[in-house]
């Protein structure tokens, strides 16, 4: 008699599900974002080389707009690493993508303050205007809906962060607008972060 539970291996019950990313086709940075990783990589002691992963996957996604794996590959042979040590980080962080996603990607903060604030109907809003589910991105390649958890703004919920730019106290009521506005303008339709505007200001 044995208290263990009977393990059904060999019925595929204990595989792992991971999906490796797709190859895609072969990478290399632009002499420009090279000379950006031989900057960043300089700040790191030799020992610590590995600290400039994340840096370098950010120039990577910056410029293909996801990360596959012949780019996983490139950035192991600028660290010193394994193209699995590259892998794990990729895996680890949901800002990096190793599908395509649309020209802008709207993250909606969905954390306690923003749901309080009308979250939750924001994103209603946004998937009826683009014509998608969150997660998905539309037919024109455009736009990419995802929700986040705290983007670390709770006194101007909700708030949407559009790629790697701010857009706070969003209305459900305004998601159309502020659509027909990216179209339009790009990231200059969004309000920014206050703060920055602020000392941007001088006040």
């Amino acid at each position: 008699m044995s208290f263990h539970p009977k393990m059904p291996y060999g019925t595929g019950w204990h595989r792992s599900e991971r999906k490796l990313a797709e190859l895609g086709p072969e990478f290399a940075y632009t002499p420009e974002n090279q000379a950006r990783f031989d900057a960043i990589v300089k700040r790191y002691p030799p020992e610590h080389r590995r600290s400039a992963i994340l840096p370098a996957l950010h120039l990577v996604q910056a410029q293909q707009g996801y990360i596959t794996g012949h780019a996983m590959t490139f950035v192991a042979g600028q660290i010193g690493c394994t193209p699995a040590d590259v892998e794990d980080v990729v895996s680890y962080y949901t800002m990096f993508f190793t599908q395509p996603v649309g020209t802008y990607v709207l993250y909606v903060c969905r954390t306690l303050s923003c749901a309080l604030c009308g979250a939750e109907r924001l994103t209603e809003a946004l998937e009826e205007k683009l014509g998608i589910r969150a997660g998905q991105t539309d037919a024109t390649g455009t736009f990419t809906l995802l929700e986040v958890e705290c983007l670390g703004a709770c006194d101007r919920a909700p708030v949407v962060m559009v790629n790697d730019e701010w857009h706070e106290c969003a209305r459900p009521e305004d998601a159309a607008a502020l659509v027909d506005a990216l179209r339009e303008r790009g990231t200059a339709a969004l309000t920014g972060c206050h703060l920055c505007v602020e000392r941007r200001n001088g006040q």
